[in-house]
């Protein structure tokens, strides 16, 4: 058997490629970062993720590989980033079109290559096949097409790539079930074999459904706050009902998912989509609401300087090092958008200086304000939360309890 190519070697492609080859797949990954590759070469990785490391030791062992050329093979895995355009609002196909036109070069007769970058519907009819057809390649004998979405999530990939249960979308059920063997090899989730188009709807909608969900959430806190009332024990209450799981109110929403994937329906379906572009717009609103809050608090407490105001954490999510779309990025948004550039920030996962006034150290962090904003739920903050007590705190993730002048969304 001929090896697979896996390309893209991100936050997906890379520990996808290394369950593969610790569960004795062959495995080439490639990736166009010579910077990238050749931190993987020497065995070091390019990002934390729990359980990653022991993964990664045993693809080495397996003898997986990292290039930057396209390997000539009959099986790709395209994990490439595929982000929407901000005026449109439709997907950036680019990076796929790339790597496809790529693999088109060098593949051999009859391969199988999945796509596994999250797509529009109907992004394969409308991108994918019409590149083979111009390469004069048959689809269904020279190149068979699959879409298999992943599933997982920063902070506990390697459990959710083997856990969770996965789609494979493809033109025939023999190819769907052939690309269903390969995943078999780590996947211990139930895999469902459907359509192309359907596969890539699935992935799209789950994402959307979340998104809707915290922007209710997110809507029933700026009610509570302007009635006076805990939005958490409200929440607490209604999900006792045995059919109600509202979500957590927070900041707003991040990631290269939930905060992406619901885009490219409203760019797609304009005239239909009403609830899943409320729902972005909601969500997307709410770093302007944490800054026009703090205001108030500072106000009520007599700060005037930003620079004694913190913000702790510039993730997307709490314990990874993953700061893609991350509402504290969309907060800074607005400071800079009113000129604020003094505020201090601090998260223990970003080690080094990307942000002016970025400190690396929480006791320091501590010292220097009196007003912090809670953005992120690191265990950090939440194991160390009696250093919080004297000071103002702003808690947007509902994590610290000690804390004497609190504030909630």
């Amino acid at each position: 058997m001929k090896p697979i190519n896996i390309i893209g070697l991100g936050y997906i492609g890379l520990p996808t490629a290394l369950m593969f080859a610790a569960h004795g797949i062959e495995i080439i990954g490639t990736d166009l970062n010579t910077e990238l590759v050749a931190k993987l070469q020497k065995n070091v990785l390019t990002f934390e993720e729990q359980g990653l490391v022991e993964v990664f030791q045993k693809a080495v062992a397996a003898g997986i590989q990292f290039q930057t050329e396209y390997e000539q093979t009959d099986k790709y895995i395209i994990t490439v980033p595929t982000p929407y355009l901000k005026d449109s609002k439709k997907l950036d196909p680019s990076y796929v079109e790339q790597a496809v036109k790529q693999v088109l070069e060098v593949c051999l007769p009859g391969t199988i290559l999945v796509i596994e970058s999250t797509i529009s519907p109907g992004t394969i009819d409308k991108i994918v096949r019409p590149l083979i057809h111009k390469k004069d390649l048959e689809i269904g004998s020279d190149i068979h097409l699959v879409h298999a979405p992943e599933r997982i999530i920063p902070g506990n990939m390697v459990h959710e790539l083997q856990y969770n249960s996965r789609t494979i979308g493809a033109d025939t059920s023999e190819i769907g079930q052939a690309v269903k063997s390969w995943y078999e090899s780590f996947c211990q989730g139930e895999i469902v074999v459907t359509d192309v188009k359907t596969a890539e709807m699935s992935k799209v909608i789950e994402n959307t459904f979340r998104d809707i969900n915290i922007a209710f959430a997110n809507e029933l806190a700026q009610m509570c706050y302007k009635e006076g009332m805990d939005v958490y024990e409200l929440i607490q209450i209604a999900n006792r009902h045995p059919r109600v799981n509202i979500l957590q109110p927070g900041p707003g929403v991040g990631g290269h998912c939930i905060s992406v994937d619901p885009w490219f329906l409203v760019g797609d379906y304009p005239e239909i989509v009403n609830i899943v572009l409320a729902a972005r717009e909601v969500n997307d609103s709410m770093p302007t609401y944490v800054f026009d809050k703090m205001h108030i608090i500072m106000k009520e407490h007599g700060i005037r300087d930003y620079s004694k105001v913190g913000l702790y954490g510039l993730t997307y999510k709490e314990n990874v090092d993953d700061i893609r779309e991350s509402p504290t990025l969309q907060l800074l948004d607005v400071f800079h958008k009113y000129n604020i550039e003094n505020v201090k920030i601090y998260d223990p996962y970003i080690q080094e200086q990307y942000f002016p006034g970025q400190l690396h150290d929480f006791q320091t962090f501590l010292e220097a304000t009196e007003l912090i904003i809670v953005l992120v739920a690191h265990d950090e903050i939440k194991e160390q939360q009696n250093l919080l007590q004297d000071k103002i705190i702003y808690d947007t993730r509902h994590v610290i309890h000690t804390a004497k002048k609190l504030y909630r969304m």
